[in-house]
């Protein structure tokens, strides 16, 4: 029987990427909810799928008002810890967990948008998501907000800018504040889409240096971004 995720997407352009491949490579069955789309419904709970991925997207995590269905995305993640679901959650789904546990969620001291370096911790080089990874390596952001960790999560990751870059709750329910799943194709196309953003962030020259280091991150943590999306599946399987 083949392993069914449900995956919660926010926005058309931010999506599985790289996991997306993997999923596939390794046979499991996704349902994808994205919900932007005015028809798209999330289902009533997360028993009928083996495991729960929660993506990124442009909104807070506490705008419930703007976006009610945020509500239920939090009592999915809730009811994914109760019953067990391995679960990943990406950036704004990270933060997304935190809130679902109680955690405060708003605005980091500086944004981050680009590549930078995190660091393991104790707990996170004894990880399975972080098994067979250096103590400190590259990774993609572009987010405003970070998120305080809930009582009894466990940081994992962290850098210097923004403190807290993961976490473990209990031991299936995993944070990232970070994009390892981005594609160059997708950081090309938040480029363009968020260009305002980018621009107000790093002026002019920015787009151009970004696109530089992402090709030159892509060649050189080749090896790194395999191994963490092989541990992806491994955590996502349970195993």
């Amino acid at each position: 029987m083949s392993l069914k995720v449900l995956v919660i997407q926010h926005v058309a352009i931010e999506g599985l990427g790289l996991l997306g491949e993997v999923f596939r490579q390794q046979g499991f069955e996704v349902d994808v909810h994205l919900m932007e789309d005015p028809q798209t419904f999330l289902p009533p709970s997360v028993r009928p799928y083996s495991a729960l991925v929660i993506l990124g997207g442009p909104m807070g995590a506490y705008e419930e008002d703007c976006y009610p269905y945020l509500f239920q995305v939090e009592r999915l993640i809730r009811e994914a810890y109760c019953e067990g679901r391995p679960t990943l959650g990406i950036c704004l789904g990270g933060q997304l967990i935190a809130r679902a546990f109680g955690a405060w969620v708003g605005p980091n001291v500086v944004k981050e948008i680009g590549w930078y370096r995190v660091q393991l911790t104790e707990e996170g080089k004894a990880s399975p998501l972080f098994a067979g990874l250096p103590e400190s390596f590259f990774v993609f952001q572009w987010h405003g907000d970070t998120f305080d960790l809930p009582e009894r999560a466990v940081l994992l990751a962290f850098s210097d800018s923004c403190r807290n870059q993961a976490f473990v709750y209990g031991d299936r329910i995993f944070a990232l504040q970070f994009h390892l799943e981005v594609t160059e194709a997708m950081v090309a196309l938040w480029s363009k889409a968020y260009l305002g953003e980018l621009l107000g962030f790093g002026g002019a020259s920015f787009p151009e240096k970004l696109r530089e280091e992402t090709e030159r991150r892509f060649i050189e943590d080749e090896a790194i971004r395999r191994r963490f999306l092989e541990n992806i599946c491994r955590v996502i399987a349970g195993r």
